[in-house]
């Protein structure tokens, strides 16, 4: 059930990659605070688990088959334009329209030194991470602009966008979300629009699990002596998303557990 003095009470929201980890955990969130929520994912049958799940607690544990479920799953591969437009009018056919947009989807590949990385790597990584925001908020703007519960896009950007912490085509790919949010920002303000990001540290995700050490090896970089947790970046998008940062756009906020306040100990 909705926590009281939901936030999102009537919010309409799409979640790009919101089947695991940090978009996952903004799904619960936003549902948790009475959002009604599309989750669009590339693993569909884990985005159906998700919203199974939503359904399930809000049913206080038992969805009958026989009530239309609040949420929806969709199949999205945000690297096709196809895929995205088609995404995005399945989420607003099935929510009755879009109040806010969550870009979470995008993700990093293994590739040798700055010298050696070939274009085809740059390519995918600017596509998967970059250009699969351009895509979504571009086929969001609509509904968004029709929208009149303080319409928001809030994307999932890095550290690495804001500090030299290596893996230079995702680095920039993440920069890319930065400056696009702060042009988006300020084009999209005068309709009522609102374009931030969170630039996340390190989370624990799947992506560490096949890693030696796991995403504790990185703690020492940490002046709050702990790596993040989905459910912290996921609390930020929620921020950033409500009604309470209705004078705030175009910005980039880090969620990095003093990270960047100790980068002089990198």
């Amino acid at each position: 059930m909705p926590r009281e003095g939901a936030r999102f009470a009537g919010s309409r929201v799409l979640v790009t990659g919101g089947a695991h980890g940090i978009g996952r955990a903004c799904a619960r969130w936003l549902a948790g605070e009475g959002a009604r929520v599309a989750v669009a994912d590339l693993d569909l049958a884990a985005a159906t688990e998700v919203v199974t799940a939503l359904d399930s607690t809000e049913s206080g544990g038992e969805h009958r088959g026989d009530q239309p479920a609040e949420h929806l799953a969709v199949e999205l591969d945000v690297t096709d334009d196809d895929s995205v437009r088609a995404a995005v009018a399945a989420a607003a056919d099935h929510l009755g329209g879009l109040d806010v947009l969550v870009n979470v989807a995008g993700g990093d590949v293994e590739h040798p030194d700055f010298e050696h990385t070939g274009d085809d790597v740059w390519a995918w990584t600017l596509e998967l991470n970059l250009m699969s925001v351009v895509r979504c908020t571009r086929a969001a703007m609509p509904h968004l602009r029709r929208s009149t519960l303080s319409p928001a896009v809030v994307s999932v950007t890095s550290v690495n966008a804001l500090a030299a912490l290596g893996s230079e085509p995702y680095s920039t790919a993440k920069l890319g979300i930065v400056a696009l949010t702060r042009n988006l920002g300020a084009e999209l303000g005068p309709a009522g629009i609102r374009v931030n990001a969170v630039a996340p540290g390190t989370v624990r995700t799947r992506v560490w699990d096949s890693q030696e050490g796991g995403a504790e090896r990185m703690l020492p970089l940490y002046p709050l002596g702990r790596v993040g947790e989905p459910d912290d970046i996921a609390a930020a998008v929620a921020f950033l998303a409500s009604r309470e940062a209705g004078w705030i756009t175009g910005h980039t906020l880090p969620v990095d557990g003093g990270l960047l306040t100790g980068h002089r100990h990198l």
